[in-house]
């Protein structure tokens, strides 16, 4: 009875990727969380880590990485499980671990690479290039276009999204008018003249009707 209780006391052994973290370090748990925690940084420098629980590197980086979380407090850290979310990583094209993506308001993707302990200086000369105080104008870009139209396309994940791109009404027209002159009516003033050239009784008398 005794060996239960201690054993409930303890509870269970916290893993790797879960110790030494730091109150600006964040747990992506779906798709709509990364691409919200994206817009939602304002000008803030952000970095997405993506790591593998059976990843000997990503394990070994992992302290690094909380350090540079409590060194830089004003910088947000987002953990990506590749293990829970691989459809997700494989929608945004991360095939390789440990891996970075920095972001940042409207510049949105700023770069991105794979960093182990042996090519930590990557990572230094990255954050000490990007997280310096600056003002983007506009609001947060977040992923790329494409990255969210893969992952929109991805049926394993239950994320929806709808390109903003502006309709062209007058481009629009153009092309229909290109693809089938017939259907265009012989009282629009661009087609008046070609009318008047082959017959103007006849063009009159179809307008008179």
């Amino acid at each position: 009875m005794g060996e239960l209780q201690m054993s409930h006391l303890i509870g269970k052994p916290q893993k790797w990727w879960e110790k030494g973290l730091q109150p600006n370090m964040k747990k992506i748990t779906s798709a709509e969380d990364l691409v919200n925690s994206l817009l939602t940084a304002g000008d803030k420098l952000v970095i997405v880590d993506f790591f593998s629980p059976g990843c000997g590197g990503c394990k070994a980086f992992h302290p690094k990485v909380c350090q540079f979380a409590e060194m830089n407090p004003d910088v947000q850290f987002l953990q990506v499980n590749y293990e829970d979310h691989k459809s997700m990583c494989y929608s945004l094209n991360v095939h390789v671990l440990p891996f970075f993506r920095f972001y940042r308001g409207a510049h949105g993707r700023l770069c991105s690479f794979s960093c182990t302990n042996a090519t930590i200086k990557k990572f230094r000369d990255a954050l000490a290039k990007h997280n310096t105080d600056r003002c983007s104008l506009g609001p947060p870009k977040g992923l790329e276009e494409k990255e969210l139209l893969a992952l929109a396309a991805n049926n394993d994940l239950s994320f929806t999204y709808t390109p903003k791109k502006p309709v062209q009404p007058d481009a629009v027209l153009v092309t229909v008018a290109e693809a089938s002159p017939a259907s265009v009516d012989p009282l629009v003033p661009s087609t008046s003249k070609a009318i008047q050239t082959q017959d103007s009784g006849k063009a009159l008398a179809t307008a008179g009707r």
